[in-house]
């Protein structure tokens, strides 16, 4: 009687180089296997058949990144994604869970990016971390591609609307509620916590939203989020239910949304209040760190109505009952170093008489414009008799800080928190004399009185 006989297993990946073949063009992950059945290394694609295929072309073997994982590939299987964001959270999920061989440095080495929540907050704020706390925050990946996360990230937030600013919000503090949010909030890729446009709990709603679609809870996810839309919809929160309508929407059509490659951030520099502050200490050379800033503005049109700003900053925040406007009454035509002069002296001869008991002299008094208009604002500081102790101006064109007494500008990073509250200020300033000029255009044009 013969032995019976059986095909002898392939000593090479020529079978699953076959089975590859077959593989659809479609996002998802990928397992590649050993001899012995197990999990070796897992990878993503947004083309399975093309991205699995390329490792048993000549160039994958020779090349010393995969040289040593290629010749002991021996099956390989797929699991499909609905998107590329998807395939990118299943891949990290995956690792995590199998820690394959080849994977390793990935699981070990903690400079790979991980997506982080910070959980602690009052407002949860997202972002990516290659040096993860040890508390306070939840924890994703670690991933294998950066800008893949990145770009996973900003479709994210278009859909779950979470912030990713460093802003350290308290719902407590009602200044909140003068804060101007970033253009992430203007192109709705944001909620707006830094202006309490959202509670609370609200806010981390949607965040626990964000937590279950990471940890690949989407169907019942959306599941729960069509009850809620059915629950509004009910009791009248039309525009409840509105909102829960297009985040499904959104989440449905992920993978038409979701090229990762493609997504465009917009460039969005947050304001620190406290950072911002700390910054000015430090750029400055001040014994401590300021607590009121004050920008004064001019506003007109081919020299009519010209208006003045005075808007003022309390631990860099807006403090609107201490803005103040002024129409100019001595200046005819353009001259800004006459109008800002003017402005300067009614502002601070007002508290030279102690007009209002809430004012009090600023830390950092802010003059928009360059050279000519801060030797302006200190010629008529001079002639009050009153100077805040630090007096800069900020030129718009190379948003140069020139400082009294200095004699070249500040080059501050334009990355600088101590120049973007700067900015904060003269850009408030700026838009609160431009609403009064246009008030007064207004007026004149209308005859109202």
């Amino acid at each position: 009687m013969s032995e019976m006989s059986f095909p002898a297993e392939p000593q090479d990946n020529s079978f699953a180089a076959k089975k590859v073949r077959d593989f659809p063009a479609s996002p998802g992950v990928y397992l590649m296997k050993d001899a012995a059945g197990r999990v070796i290394y897992i990878g993503k694609a947004k083309n399975l058949r093309a991205r699995a295929g390329s490792y048993f072309l000549k160039a994958a073997a020779e090349d010393p990144r995969t040289t040593l994982l290629v010749p002991e590939i021996r099956d390989i299987d797929y699991l499909l994604a609905e998107s590329d964001v998807d395939a990118l959270l299943m891949e990290a999920r995956l690792i995590k869970d199998i820690l394959p061989k080849y994977n390793r440095d990935l699981r070990d080495d903690k400079t790979f990016p991980y997506l982080e929540i910070h959980t602690h907050e009052d407002f949860p704020r997202v972002g990516i971390t290659r040096t993860p706390r040890d508390r306070g925050s939840k924890l994703y990946g670690p991933f294998t591609n950066s800008r893949g996360l990145r770009g996973a990230l900003q479709v994210l937030q278009k859909i779950f609307k979470f912030r990713t600013c460093s802003l350290d919000i308290d719902e407590e503090d009602p200044r909140w509620r003068w804060f101007r949010p970033c253009l992430l909030a203007s192109i709705r890729q944001c909620s707006a916590p830094c202006n309490l446009r959202i509670s609370k709990e609200e806010y981390r709603k949607s965040i626990h939203r964000l937590q279950q679609f990471l940890e690949g809870k989407k169907h019942t996810l959306l599941e729960e989020m069509r009850r809620e839309m059915e629950a509004a919809s009910k009791q009248l929160k039309f525009e409840e239910a509105a909102r829960l309508r297009d985040e499904i929407h959104l989440l449905e059509t992920l993978d038409q949304r979701g090229k990762l490659d493609k997504h465009v951030q917009p460039e969005v520099f947050p304001v620190d209040p406290k950072k911002g502050l700390a910054g000015l200490q430090k750029v400055l050379h001040l014994e401590q760190a300021p607590r009121t800033v004050e920008g004064i503005d001019i506003a007109h049109t081919a020299g009519t109505e010209t208006v003045a700003s005075v808007v003022r900053f309390i631990d860099g925040l807006p403090f609107k009952p201490g803005y103040r406007r002024l129409r100019i009454r001595t200046v005819q035509g353009i001259d800004d170093f006459a109008s800002i002069h003017e402005a300067v002296s009614r502002r601070f001869q007002r508290l030279a008489r102690g007009a209002a008991e809430d004012d009090s002299l600023p830390d950092i008094l802010l003059i928009d414009g360059g050279k000519g208009q801060l030797h302006a604002a200190l010629s008529a500081l001079d002639a009050v008799g009153m100077r805040p102790a630090t007096v800069v101006s900020l030129a718009k064109r190379e948003e140069e800080v020139y400082v009294a007494g200095g004699d070249e500008p500040l080059r501050l990073s334009r990355h600088s928190y101590a120049l973007r509250l700067l900015q904060y200020v003269r850009d408030e300033a700026h838009r609160f004399a431009q609403h009064y000029h246009h008030l007064l255009r207004k007026r004149s044009t209308l005859g109202e009185e």
